[in-house]
């Protein structure tokens, strides 16, 4: 290959008809790297916003609707607890936090505790996607991922921006990990 830079490093050159085969790169590379999108929990978290609207609305109801007079303090009480219940589902996406690269996927929960769960892509067995009507509009998606990990034998992530492009991703490089480790699939039959 002659027409092949030798001060060019063979892992940097880029892929073409003359060299299809370049040894593997170590680089992890980061594919996505955050908490599950507020707007995609909130949608799924529609109780939570009927009960927090609906005790803030309840002092309003029985002074307008009943003619009662309700306590200031009861009428404060009950418009902040209908705030704290509006926020659980965002509380709930902040305490979770993914990172999805090349080679694995941390799964980290908790708001002062952390757990951190590292599912390599080479244990997986099956990854599927999820999109309703409500999260196509919203642009978001859930992956489903089954593998062999005894810690994470099933992680789902919800409300991901960009989901499609990024199943379509981890969907090739769980392939490529595979092959890379030498890993097959057999299927016994029935």
């Amino acid at each position: 290959m002659s027409d092949l830079d030798p001060d060019v490093p063979e892992s940097t050159r880029p892929l073409s008809a003359g060299d299809p085969h370049r040894p593997a790169d170590d680089r992890e590379e980061v594919y996505f790297e955050g908490s599950p999108l507020i707007r995609g929990v909130m949608s799924k978290g529609l109780i939570f916003e009927a009960i927090g609207l609906l005790l803030i609305a309840l002092p309003l109801i029985v002074h307008f609707v009943f003619h009662q007079t309700v306590h200031i303090g009861v009428f404060a009480g009950l418009i902040v607890a209908g705030l704290i219940v509006l926020a659980i589902p965002a509380m709930r996406a902040l305490t979770i936090r993914y990172r999805i690269t090349n080679y694995r996927i941390d799964y980290e929960r908790g708001l002062i505790g952390k757990d951190i769960d590292t599912l390599e892509l080479w244990h997986v067995e099956d990854i599927q996607f999820h999109q309703s009507i409500m999260e196509r509009i919203l642009g978001i998606g859930s992956i489903s991922i089954i593998s062999h990990d005894d810690t994470t034998p099933k992680l789902v992530m919800h409300s991901l921006p960009n989901s499609r492009h990024l199943f379509e991703q981890l969907k090739q490089r769980i392939i490529a990990v595979k092959r890379q480790r030498g890993v097959l699939k057999m299927d016994m039959g029935t």
